[in-house]
């Protein structure tokens, strides 16, 4: 009967590690854009966000909103830098 060692773990155990310091630092791995748009050009904006990175295969999302004076709209979109 033929025996198998065990690979070695350092690579991954260095991956692991990174991996919990950058997400203690607060950082990760997505891409942000911030604008403060007018509203209907705001809804256009993140339109073309939806349409250039689908959701599905770059978790697209507006990560936060909020409405300023004059009606416009401060917003940021998040997504992942899969083709980048």
């Amino acid at each position: 009967m033929e025996s198998f060692s065990r690979p070695p773990l350092a690579g991954l155990a260095r991956q692991l590690d990174d991996s919990r310091r950058r997400r203690a630092a607060g950082e990760d791995s997505f891409v942000r854009e911030t604008y403060t748009l007018p509203r209907d050009a705001a809804r256009s904006k993140a339109r073309e966000w939806f349409d250039r990175y689908p959701k599905a295969a770059y978790w697209t999302s507006v990560e936060s909103w909020r409405l300023l004076p004059g009606d416009e709209v401060e917003f940021t979109m998040r997504r992942l830098p899969s083709a980048d």
